[in-house]
């Protein structure tokens, strides 16, 4: 099958997205599919063979955040040559919603169409002056794919139509292979997070509560900290005594990531809410940790109601800090954690996933070859 896919947000910045789109893109690959990506991309950026450079991307506020993306007339010259030269048998577009590369690919394209919808963002001010350019779109739309419940039933309430609840994807080798890093975990027990410190809805203070007291207790604990932020700011509202335990990695590559993850007993997201699915947790299970998460209802449909990972009260460190004490003193358990999140992290696997997409891509070439077919036989027919 030739598959055409299109990013909205440069591939010169990371991104959840961006790293959806080439793991889907070389699990299909991997499946003996033709993939052709088109991205906001410099042209002469670093980039896989099958990515190609729509330009120059600028920034522009879209879901509470500044995303970098292409649009206007140059862009959409750029999506026709691209969509006239892949000859594709589907395009896949993520965020169509977004002012981008991929809405031009929706309402520049001739067949079958597949969105991806990965946030449940549905109105912006640049949209809401736009509703009969956002209508075209998603009536060019043949399938709909959610990667998580919130994101699906917004498609339900909010755009006219259902979707396929479809995850994001995990490679599980990478993350089951990768080597810890050095020295970690170590026998005095490892806690590891990554995100954003600083932004309230992840949580950390409870993390760092629940450590302090802890490392009082343990002299050997450690905390690793990855994701962007100030090392000073993080170290700072640490207590002397215990600051020196805690070790700050800043922003990681994907490789590193997966060693980070790697290097601990016990992975902890004490997340406070604002989450619709849970990237993290897939990622820490395939890398053998054992999980401490928020009872949050993303992370315990990920975490299989609690089977494949512990659930602490949203907020309560004292709750954390309980929890985390057992784990760390109970080897077994935490192995047994381990072996369950295997199991269920075996859905979340991208070959398995892309095998999913596929079905969806299939569903929408029929639709489009059956309404094809039911037009033909509208048209009236000479001598008829």
């Amino acid at each position: 099958m030739r598959i055409g896919i299109v990013s909205p947000y440069s591939f010169d910045v990371p991104g959840g997205v961006q790293n959806h789109i080439v793991d889907l893109a070389e699990a299909l690959i991997g499946l003996g599919h033709h993939v052709s990506v088109l991205a906001p991309a410099d042209e002469d950026s670093d980039l896989p063979a099958y990515v190609v450079p729509a330009g120059r991307a600028l920034p522009f506020p879209y879901n509470g955040s500044v995303a970098r993306i292409a649009f206007g007339p140059v862009s959409t010259a750029r999506v026709r040559r691209w969509l006239a030269r892949g000859k594709f048998d589907v395009l896949h577009v993520h965020e169509p919603m977004a002012l981008s590369l991929s809405m031009l690919a929706v309402l520049s394209a001739r067949g079958p169409v597949v969105a991806t919808f990965h946030t449940a963002m549905t109105r912006s001010r640049a949209l809401s002056a736009a509703q009969g350019l956002l209508q075209l779109v998603i009536e060019k739309i043949t399938a709909r794919i959610a990667v998580s419940e919130l994101a699906r039933k917004v498609q339900v309430e909010h755009l006219g139509g259902g979707a396929v609840e479809i995850p994001n994807g995990v490679a599980v080798a990478r993350y089951a292979a990768a080597e810890p890093l050095p020295g970690w975990p170590g026998a005095g027990g490892a806690l590891g997070f990554l995100g954003r410190f600083t932004e309230p809805r992840k949580g950390f203070p409870v993390l760092r509560s629940a450590f302090v007291t802890l490392a009082r207790e343990r002299p050997g604990l450690r905390l690793l900290v990855a994701g962007p932020g100030d090392r000073a700011e993080l170290y700072r509202d640490f207590p002397a005594d215990v600051r020196e335990r805690v070790e700050f990695l800043g922003l990681v590559s994907e490789a590193t990531k997966a060693s980070m993850l790697r290097s601990v007993d016990v992975y902890v997201a004490p997340n406070t809410g604002g989450e619709s699915f849970g990237m993290i947790l897939t990622e820490a299970m395939a890398a053998g940790a054992a999980i401490a998460a928020s009872d949050l209802d993303a992370f315990r449909r990920v975490l299989d109601d609690g089977r494949a990972g512990a659930l602490f009260p949203v907020g309560d460190a004292d709750a954390l800090t309980a929890l985390l004490a057992e784990l760390l003193d109970d080897a077994p358990r935490r192995a047994a954690m381990s072996s369950c999140a295997a199991a269920t992290v075996a859905a979340f696997d991208w070959p398995s996933v892309a095998q999913r997409v596929l079905e969806v891509y299939a569903t929408a070439i029929e639709a489009i070859e059956g309404r094809v077919v039911d037009q033909e036989w509208a048209e009236p027919r000479p001598g008829g």
